[in-house]
């Protein structure tokens, strides 16, 4: 009985495992179509800490913001604010924001692979 518990929770295991890596890899493609709506290079997208500060140039038209980033508290407000603009720079609305804020994965997908055109934020 142990060796059958063992197989099923090793088929879990691996099967989370795929799902997992699956998603990570669709959300580096979508991030990355979503740079290239943006006028970015695509490759920018999968380059840590870099990639984060364009994700703020294409957002607040000005990279430097992504140094608030590293204030403790504040820097939760400025990752909600960084939601909010990307889905006003696609054309979406508050609940867009929600779903960036709450289901990141999801949402960055819907934005990587939909038709919308990016929109300078004001």
């Amino acid at each position: 009985m142990d060796s059958v518990n063992s197989l099923a929770t090793q088929g879990t295991s691996t099967l989370s495992t795929v799902i997992t890596v699956v998603l990570w890899v669709l959300t580096i493609i979508a991030t990355w179509r979503i740079y290239e709506k943006a006028d970015q290079a695509g490759w920018k997208s999968i380059i840590p800490i870099y990639s984060d500060y364009i994700r703020f140039k294409i957002t607040f038209r000005s990279g430097w913001f992504f140094l608030l980033m590293f204030i403790p508290v504040l820097n939760i407000v400025i990752y909600i604010m960084l939601q909010n603009k990307l889905a006003k720079a696609f054309g979406h609305g508050i609940g867009f924001t929600l779903g960036l804020i709450f289901l990141p994965t999801l949402f960055t997908l819907i934005l990587g692979f939909n038709s919308d055109t990016y929109q300078f934020p004001e």
